[in-house]
């Protein structure tokens, strides 16, 4: 058995799409784009996500299951994976946080939390 504990680490880069955002209509539209880095020494998978997504006025929105954007991808060690999805919310402003569902190569599930983001348009924050 390896004491090697798996180390993964997430970076989320969140962006407004004024094209497809209807203000008018309360729809502000947000890609995100999210760096997942193994750290450790052996592979790793992502099985499931969970976010939970929340606008100013407090709308909750949760996210759940299988895999990112149609895939479970396996990741070496010492690589990483990086996706591209998109959220609408209510507000131009909210945040966005949650988890993966990742597996070892030994077959252990362990989660990877993704602290909370911002969905911000342009200038609203000074």
């Amino acid at each position: 058995m390896s004491l090697d504990k798996p180390l993964v680490k997430c970076h989320v880069l969140p962006h407004y799409i004024a094209e497809q955002s209807e203000p008018d209509n309360d729809r502000y539209v947000f890609s995100y784009t999210v760096t997942i880095k193994n750290l450790g020494r052996q592979q790793v998978q992502l099985l499931r996500r969970f976010w939970l997504i929340t606008d100013s006025n407090q709308k909750e929105l949760v996210i759940n299951g299988e895999g990112v954007i149609g895939e479970q991808p396996i990741i070496a060690s010492k690589n990483e994976h990086r996706y591209t999805s998109a959220t609408a919310i209510e507000t131009p402003l909210g945040t966005m946080q949650g988890h993966y569902t990742m597996v070892d190569h030994l077959g252990a599930e362990f989660k990877v939390e993704i602290e909370p983001f911002l969905l911000a348009i342009p200038n609203i924050i000074n």
